[in-house]
């Protein structure tokens, strides 16, 4: 005669065929900075959304410090390129020259890790519109993270 087995339902645990079927979990790269300009984030990002790859935050860093004229940051008064004084002399050689070096010192001293490589500045065509623009494009690089060929493009917008 058999006798009954009694078994405790704490040693049972899951067969791995039964985690097959649920869905993957998808790892994020942690955090690394505010994504600007500021959007309400979702999910794992929080209350802002963020940037999670180098580049990117690279990218958005450095438009920010261009786009940053001097005496608008608190406690940085020299913070920032300083270009918008300079909007309706973009296009010239001293214009351009000028904004060159204002965009070259403050990346010197802000963000030495980048190296700045071309600046081309286009008109854009204004006739769609009641005010002109000047395009900026700086082509950069990065190589402690392995970034090359970056390129950033800034548009200012003036009347005349």
């Amino acid at each position: 005669m058999s006798q009954a087995k009694s078994y405790s339902f704490i040693s049972v645990g899951t067969k791995k065929g039964a985690y097959d079927s649920y869905p993957a979990v998808e790892t994020l790269s942690p955090p690394i900075g505010i994504k600007t300009p500021i959007e309400l984030g979702e999910g794992a990002d929080g209350i802002f959304k963020m940037h999670r790859n180098l580049g990117d935050q690279i990218k958005d860093n450095l438009i920010n410090l261009i786009l940053t004229n001097q005496y608008e940051r608190l406690a940085f008064p020299d913070f920032g390129a300083n270009i918008r004084p300079l909007t309706h002399e973009l296009g010239s050689v001293d214009g351009d020259e000028e904004a060159m070096s204002r965009i070259n010192r403050a990346v010197k001293k802000y963000m030495p890790f980048v190296n700045l490589e071309n600046f081309i500045v286009t008109p854009e065509d204004s006739e769609k519109t009641a005010t002109a623009r000047i395009k900026m494009v700086i082509t950069y690089s990065v190589p402690n993270a392995n970034l090359s060929n970056q390129s950033v493009g800034i548009t200012f917008n003036f009347s005349g």
